[in-house]
């Protein structure tokens, strides 16, 4: 019965004693002219998707747009879920959900107005999509790839450490 508090405080109980997930939540954003927009971090080598990691308790489409708006500037409306990969745990780190989003095409305007706004963003750039996945880290790239067949194709893919299921 709802409200029960013996039944509340069980349910809390179990709540407390299981799994948590961490979550990754990373958009597709491309320019007019078709490039990719990747952005570097600060905090790590290499250049990533935009995007990032989901707060507690944050819905990945919020932190996608949160991320967005924190680091870039970009408020984005619209999304379209492209993707979803399962990670095993791996180093120091347990498993992971890594989504990717369809965050739109951005106008010239868009773009040009558009600036690293946080010390995690050193700078950003659109490529040429053959020229940004080699630049992008292993298990992201293999979700860019199928979240760019999901722009093509339509159906959005379930992923295992970056292989379509």
């Amino acid at each position: 019965m709802p409200g029960d508090p013996s039944r509340d405080a069980y349910l809390a109980e179990g709540n407390a004693n299981q799994a948590r997930k961490r979550v990754a939540a990373d958009a597709l954003i491309r320019g007019e002219d078709g490039r990719l927009l990747l952005v570097n971090p600060t905090y790590k080598a290499g250049w990533d998707l935009p995007g990032g990691m989901a707060e507690e308790n944050e819905a990945p489409e919020d932190a996608v747009r949160r991320e967005l708006r924190e680091e870039l500037g970009l408020t984005i409306a619209s999304l379209r879920f492209l993707c979803v990969d399962w990670v095993e745990p791996h180093g120091p780190w347990d498993d992971l959900l890594g989504f990717v989003f369809d965050a739109g095409v951005l106008s010239t305007e868009q773009a040009a107005q558009m600036k690293p706004s946080d010390e995690e963003i050193s700078e950003h750039h659109f490529f040429e999509v053959s020229e940004a996945l080699p630049l992008l880290p292993d298990r992201q790239r293999a979700r860019a790839v199928n979240a760019l067949q999901v722009l093509d194709y339509g159906v959005p893919r379930y992923l295992r450490n970056g292989v379509a299921l």
